[in-house]
């Protein structure tokens, strides 16, 4: 029987307390592994391109460096793993911001250890991750103009908005409508200008907010 895969996280959070029982959380999971912790932005952005972690779990309330600004920093750099913002905060400047600059989810750190687990598997494998409190949040926050409906979007591109409504990546995509994952890469430029959108994030929430079953 061969191993299970195991995903390379790093943590970064400045409360000492936090990351050692988000350790202990994540490697009880036989396919995590937490291979370093930065008690700051500035430190991350020093280890991330020698760890080349898979997943980033991102504090945003730091000294120095917050969480946003060090999520635009890694993007910016390059780095194209996970990352999710893990904090305390609900504020909606905050959550839109996060995830306009890049952010693969955003997670309370109040919510239950179980659905913790899932969602950073989900978001391993390229699904959106949101706190379920945050829904409302996120749907005010990246609300297109009222202008804009989704019967300005072709069928195809309504499906495939659809699609991303629920996570679904490129591939899973393409695999499900029976065309191109290049196609699909069009209709996604297309829909997200479109909409005024800036990432699969944002057209997710539209989507979730507007788009009619």
């Amino acid at each position: 029987m061969s191993e299970s895969v195991k995903h390379s996280i790093l943590l970064v959070d400045d409360h000492p307390l936090m990351r050692r029982g988000m350790r202990q959380l994540l490697e009880l999971q036989d396919d995590f592994n937490v291979i370093g912790e930065a008690s700051n932005g500035e430190e991350a952005l020093l280890c991330v391109p020698e760890l080349q972690p898979d997943l980033i779990l991102l504090d945003n309330n730091m000294p120095q460096l917050n969480g946003i600004e060090t999520l635009k920093r890694l993007r910016q750099s390059g780095y194209r793993g996970t990352i999710l913002i893990f904090t305390v905060s609900d504020a909606e400047n905050e959550v839109r911001d996060a995830m306009r600059h890049g952010a693969d989810g955003y997670l309370l750190k109040d919510m239950d250890p179980d659905l913790l687990i899932v969602q950073i598997r989900d978001a391993l494998n390229g699904v959106i991750v949101v706190s379920p409190a945050l829904t409302r949040v996120l749907a005010q926050a990246l609300r297109a103009p009222a202008s804009t409906t989704e019967f300005e979007l072709t069928d195809r591109e309504r499906q495939v908005l659809k699609s991303i409504a629920t996570g679904s990546s490129n591939k899973i995509i393409a695999q499900k409508l029976g065309i191109t994952e290049g196609t699909v890469k069009v209709h996604v430029k297309n829909l997200l200008h479109k909409l005024g959108l800036r990432s699969r994030v944002e057209a997710a929430v539209w989507a979730l907010a507007h788009m009619k079953n």
